[in-house]
């Protein structure tokens, strides 16, 4: 297993998630209440079996899966769409791929230190978050 990822992590930084939300059509109301938003992701790892909540005030999403298995995910409370999504390890990186509606769509999770890094990427839009582990 490349990396624990298991704990605790709040929002510290949030880079061009604005655009990255108009290329996944989330409507201006939602862009604008999630703009606002620092959410905290919790991650419960088991070797290559994942849970990942990302929790806020407005709403909550969760996802779970293995690591080089294929499933169908729904992403309600998001953007609602349905989409093939797998994740694999590159080193200690988690890679996302969704396939689906949208091109260019998916995740990659890495860790520096005692920061979790998660790139979003849709259409032409790459949004760059940082979380800290909570305290």
């Amino acid at each position: 297993m490349p990396a624990d990822y298991s704990g605790t992590w709040d929002l510290v930084s949030n880079v061009n998630f604005e655009d990255y939300m108009v290329a996944m059509g989330i409507d201006f109301a939602t862009r604008k209440i999630a703009g606002l938003l620092k959410p905290q992701k919790v991650i419960e790892q088991d070797r290559d079996y994942f849970t990942i909540k990302t929790l806020t005030t407005f709403r909550n999403y969760t996802s779970s899966f293995k690591i080089g298995e294929e499933y169908e995910e729904v992403t309600k409370g998001l953007d609602n769409r349905k989409c093939q999504t797998v994740v694999n390890w590159d080193n200690s990186r988690l890679v996302c791929v969704q396939r689906g509606e949208k091109r260019n769509r998916g995740w990659t999770h890495w860790m520096e230190g005692d920061k979790l890094h998660l790139e979003l990427c849709c259409e032409d839009q790459v949004c760059k978050q940082v979380y800290k582990r909570s305290s």
